[in-house]
C-alpha cells in the first residue's frame, strides 16, 4: 500500500497569535493518531518553531497539516512555506549545523527541529523563500 493523505488542512501564518493555532493543530492531530507524549511532545515543538521562522524571518505564510498512512505506520506531514528573503546554500548550512542566526537567537531553531522528526527536507534560495517539510510516523 502506498502513501495516502487521509485529510490536509492549510492554516496561515500571518500573526504571532497564528504559530499557537498551528501547534495546536500540530498536537491535535498527533494525539488522534496515537502518537506517545514523546511523539506528540517532538512534533508540536518542531511545528511551532518553523511556524515562528515563518512569521519572524519570512514575513509570514501558511503551514499545510496533513494526516499520512502508509498501511504500517500512520503520520503527521507539516509543509511551511513563506516568501521571506529565503538563504543562500551556505548560510542554510551554517543554520542546519546550529549556532547561527540572523535574529540574534540562539540560532538552533533549523537544526533542533531536524533532530526532533523523522524527515526533514528544506527548499531556500535567496529572493525566493523557504519552504521546510517535515514529517513524524508512528506505528499502528
Amino acid at each position: 500500500m502506498g502513501l495516502r493523505v487521509l485529510d490536509a488542512v492549510e492554516l496561515p501564518i500571518r500573526y504571532e497569535a497564528n504559530i499557537a493555532e498551528v501547534r495546536r493543530s500540530a498536537r491535535a492531530l498527533a494525539q488522534s493518531r496515537g502518537f506517545d507524549s514523546f511523539a506528540t511532545a517532538a512534533l508540536t515543538t518542531a511545528a511551532s518553531e518553523l511556524a515562528r521562522n515563518v512569521w519572524v524571518h519570512g514575513g509570514g505564510g501558511s503551514a499545510v497539516v496533513e494526516d499520512l498512512s502508509d498501511g504500517q505506520r500512520s503520520g503527521v506531514r507539516m509543509t511551511f512555506r513563506d516568501s521571506g528573503p529565503g538563504m543562500s546554500p551556505a548560510d542554510l548550512e551554517r543554520a542546519l549545523a546550529g549556532g547561527f542566526s540572523t535574529a540574534r537567537s540562539l540560532g538552533l531553531g533549523l537544526s533542533g527541529t531536524r533532530r526532533l522528526v523523522d524527515e526533514f527536507t528544506v527548499d531556500t534560495r535567496p529572493g525566493a523563500g523557504t519552504v521546510v517539510v517535515i514529517t513524524k510516523w508512528t506505528r499502528f
